[in-house]
């Protein structure tokens, strides 16, 4: 008799440990901790999408520059390069080139500049007010969706604690209606809780560290950028000192 106890016991346990796995929590559970779920794991899904197509973006970015950079520096003629890459640069520091280059030809083609009573300071503005334009540009492109790490950062552990407060509500309601306050009754609306917790902390941890590195990398090339404008305007300041 009383090994059929613990053997009818040891059913009852194992059918409960089955029925506290991961997908029946989730087909189990209320509609709107299902909901809580979802809306996670899509959260948690698209910042992985974000983190991947951000870090190679940048890694290759980084490497394109690197060879402009390269062939700027190289001595050779801005206008053979503008006249190479201008028409399709392929990455924000040689954007930002072609948008001087394209300003700097266009104001001083058949001695443009002087003959509208322009000034070398004047042009030597509006380069830069053109570069930086075409800097802020870029960098907006290329901080795109980086808010949406942030927001998902900063409100999926309050999404699970959400999900986790309203699985505890069950399992007050649970004992409530039988009157039971055995751990075969309050279990289920734990084990959603404690879910819904996880989940959130899941979807949230890896887009914290995600947006802080990507900042970090994105500040640092936002600042690159920011010294090519201020070198490349000093270099055409100094050839039009020298052609006026």
């Amino acid at each position: 008799m009383e090994t059929s106890v613990v053997d009818a016991a040891a059913l009852a346990g194992s059918a409960d440990a089955y029925s506290l796995s991961v997908w029946a929590l989730f087909l189990h559970a209320d509609i709107v901790v299902k909901m809580v779920l979802v809306a996670l794991l899509a959260a948690s899904f698209w910042s992985w999408a974000i983190i991947f197509e951000k870090g190679m973006r940048m890694r290759r970015l980084n490497g394109l520059t690197n060879e402009f950079e390269d062939s700027f520096w190289s001595g050779g003629s801005l206008d053979d390069l503008y006249d190479r890459i201008g028409g399709q640069p392929q990455h924000p520091m040689a954007t930002v080139f072609s948008a001087a280059m394209r300003e700097w030809r266009r104001s001083t083609s058949k001695g443009k500049w002087g003959a509208n009573g322009g000034s070398l300071e004047s042009l030597r503005e509006r380069i830069e007010r053109v570069m930086q334009v075409a800097v802020g540009r870029e960098m907006d492109q290329l901080e795109r969706y980086m808010i949406f790490l942030a927001s998902v950062g900063s409100t999926a552990p309050f999404v699970g604690l959400f999900g986790t407060v309203w699985g505890i509500m069950n399992s007050f309601q649970a004992i409530g209606h039988t009157h039971n306050t055995s751990l075969s009754v309050v279990a289920p609306g734990i084990a959603e809780a404690l879910f819904a917790t996880a989940l959130g902390l899941v979807a949230a941890i890896p887009a914290v560290i995600a947006y802080n590195k990507l900042s970090n990398d994105l500040g640092r090339y936002a600042n690159r950028l920011e010294s090519f404008s201020t070198e490349f305007s000093a270099i055409l300041s100094r050839q039009l000192e020298e052609s006026h």
